[in-house]
């Protein structure tokens, strides 16, 4: 009796860490991928800037256009990656393969620049931007879906794998 308890709670402990970790991946994701979008926006592989969604759409104040703005850009889209590696969480995490991670990316790339277009108004439709923007703004949504995918399905089985490890030592005591 006492061993399944102490089981349930390593479970729960587990669980609630593999969450945290997955969000903090979200968070990190989201940084990282917006410093490769800014890094982009400067040498004229995208031609539109991550501030313009982010920032842009709610104030035109002049320091939307140095590195501060930047700087605020890349903590909200962290911030606001977080939300999307809990949405992976909750619902792919026990696909482990590269391509859900892919096709998240891509899901995420239609839901940005073809349904929450009309929300930007500085931003020019898909249909206006230059071809070499939207492959590499898509490229640039893949690795992200892939790193955030990819890095949850991973901590989530390798978590799985711990747990069951654990379970059959216990077990064999």
């Amino acid at each position: 009796m006492l061993k399944n308890k102490k089981l349930e709670q390593n479970k729960q402990e587990d669980s609630s860490s593999l969450l945290g970790r997955s969000l903090f991946t979200g968070f990190v994701g989201g940084i990282v991928a917006s410093l490769f979008g800014i890094f982009m926006y400067y040498f004229n592989f995208i031609e539109v800037s991550a501030t313009s969604y982010v920032i842009r759409p709610w104030t035109t104040a002049a320091w939307t256009n140095t590195w501060l703005g930047d700087l605020v850009t890349s903590v909200l889209i962290g911030l606001l990656s977080i939300f999307v590696a809990l949405i992976y969480y909750g619902a792919l995490k026990k696909l482990n393969s590269i391509w859900v991670g892919i096709v998240y990316g891509i899901l995420l790339w239609v839901i940005v620049f073809l349904i929450l277009e009309p929300i930007f108004p500085n931003v020019p439709s898909v249909m206006e931007m230059e071809l070499t923007s939207i492959i590499s703004s898509l490229c640039l949504y893949i690795l992200y879906g892939t790193f955030i995918g990819y890095s949850i399905s991973f901590d989530y089985y390798d978590s799985v794998k711990l747990s069951q490890e654990k379970e059959d030592e216990e077990v064999s005591n």
